[in-house]
């Protein structure tokens, strides 16, 4: 092979490989911002996860608190229910 040609495939390479080094920067940046979007996003998930588990932790308390209301509700009318068939059950 001459030396031109062996110079210009030398320079066609040299071409290629700057412009693969540029298109693997751009691919590395791009990977950067996606790293960062993705830990933005992380984030914002683990934030609207806490405020879900206090909301979920307040209703839980509320749920306790209406159920025990409801059951000390639902033993007073049991109490009363049956004190009112003992007394019909009584002989007078």
């Amino acid at each position: 092979m001459e030396d031109r040609a062996v110079e210009e495939i030398k320079r066609h390479f040299d071409v290629v490989a700057e412009s693969l080094k540029g298109e693997i920067k751009l691919i590395a940046e791009g990977y950067s911002l996606l790293n960062e979007k993705i830990d933005e996003l992380r984030k914002e998930n683990a934030e609207e996860h806490a405020i879900l588990n206090q909301r979920i932790d307040e209703f839980r308390k509320e749920n306790a608190e209406d159920h025990a209301v409801l059951k000390k509700k639902i033993d007073d009318v049991r109490r009363d229910i049956e004190k009112r068939v003992s007394q019909l059950e009584s002989p007078h």
